[in-house]
């Protein structure tokens, strides 16, 4: 399933499957320029105490933004414009059609000035892109020409607040950034590739538009239950998508990924019905942290929609191969008893487990939630979501008016799944 990325009340799972469903987190194109400044999953934490008082700089960036966000389009295309014309080169790092991800990049500015007196949370987001998009090819030399047109279109569309104060604010705050996600890419360097090739072994059509794909990675690929890759096709070179593994790691260390085809969704479709065994995919590394705390014995109350089923399948399969008896409750959600592909699946898993329930929900995705409101109480219970977007808005609803804290939610980033599909 494609996904995006998770973080506590806020994550990953789905990326591809509502920008091209497959499941966590939608699409992870290859570098737009939020990508190669930010990337495109913000990260969740708390809100600053109150007393907390935002620093110059940050005060200055934040006033270019609120300048700029009636104009973020003319002046995201103006970026790429300079980008492109000063360094020509760095064209063949992005994807032929960009105009599904140009709110990207203020997205991320927003992402960036909305932590930048959290460096801690910032750091830990920034260290994880920076080694993750070493698969785009993005080297420590691209930086400064992402830096200097960055600089050039806020000059150009904040006009009214630009001022050498702002200029330096900005040149400080980009070089902090940048710094610490080419430090990571060259830490991640020594210890993993950038990409790693898989072949298919195996495709699975369920139905006419969802396959079950088994890869087989030419090198060990270390993950977690719950987390997603981003992967690229032969037939679609530098568009980059997010697909959560259905499947806890196996020591034959073979893949196993769910993709719903969408329309007009490029990778989606070749996964399904163009791909075949023997074919060769490539993968970036692992993401995520829709994963399971084995260090607590709260249960897990699991809501997975669709091809959002795949991490969920995941995540029990981990509880079992730890051995815990910890209950874990399913709800597994579709439109019609035709979309539950992956029930007999999970059906057989009950059957197997004594600790585990599932509960297929057949209706409009608005009446979902109420199921779990039937239920319960879940306040032992941590709580995770993969699915469509309407879904995770209404089950994080839902969860919240049964009393589940936000910390103890995860779940695919909405950010990500509603990004445009190709």
């Amino acid at each position: 399933m494609d996904v995006p990325t998770t973080t506590p009340a806020g994550n990953s799972g789905a990326a591809e499957q509502h920008s091209e469903a497959g499941h966590k987190p939608a699409a992870d194109p290859a570098p737009t320029a939020s990508v190669l400044f930010f990337g495109s999953t913000p990260p969740r934490t708390p809100a600053a105490p109150k007393a907390h008082q935002p620093s110059p700089d940050a005060v200055r960036v934040r006033r270019t933004l609120a300048e700029i966000a009636p104009v973020a389009d003319r002046a995201t295309s103006y970026f790429y414009a300079l980008l492109f014309v000063r360094h020509p080169e760095l064209r063949q790092l992005f994807p032929p059609a960009m105009d599904t991800q140009r709110d990207r990049l203020f997205k991320a500015l927003l992402t960036a000035a909305d932590h930048m007196d959290t460096p801690e949370v910032l750091r830990e987001y920034l260290r994880h892109l920076g080694s993750g998009h070493r698969k785009y090819g993005t080297r420590s030399a691209h930086y400064p020409a992402v830096g200097e047109a960055l600089i050039g279109a806020l000059a150009r569309y904040a006009e009214a607040v630009w001022d050498r104060e702002t200029e330096a604010a900005w040149i400080r705050t980009y070089t902090a950034v940048s710094q610490i996600m080419i430090d990571a890419a060259a830490e991640s360097e020594l210890t993993s590739p950038a990409w790693w090739h898989a072949e298919v072994v195996a495709h699975d059509l369920r139905t006419p538009d969802i396959a079950v794909v088994t890869l087989r990675p030419d090198q060990p690929y270390p993950f977690l239950a719950g987390q997603y890759t981003s992967l690229e096709t032969p037939w679609w070179p530098r568009i980059w998508r997010h697909y959560s593994f259905a499947a806890a790691p196996r020591p034959d260390g073979l893949l196993t990924l769910h993709v719903k085809a969408v329309p007009a969704g490029w990778v989606s479709n070749a996964l399904v019905h163009r791909a075949r065994p023997g074919d060769v995919l490539r993968l970036g590394p692992p993401s995520g942290s829709m994963t399971v705390d084995h260090t607590t014995d709260n249960g897990l109350l699991c809501l997975g929609g669709g091809t959002g089923i795949a991490p969920i399948k995941a995540l029990v399969e981990d509880v079992a191969e730890h051995g815990e008896r910890r209950p874990v409750e399913v709800f597994y959600g579709a439109r019609t008893d035709y979309d539950l592909y992956d029930i007999d699946t999970m059906l057989r898993m009950a059957k197997a487990h004594s600790w585990l329930s599932v509960r297929p929900v057949v209706d409009d995705r608005s009446q979902f939630p109420d199921a779990v409101r039937q239920f319960g109480p879940w306040n032992a219970y941590d709580a995770y979501l993969s699915g469509p977007p309407g879904m995770i808005r209404s089950g994080l609803d839902a969860l919240r008016t049964v009393g589940i804290p936000g910390s103890r939610i995860r779940h695919d980033a909405v950010e990500e799944l509603v990004a445009a599909g190709d």
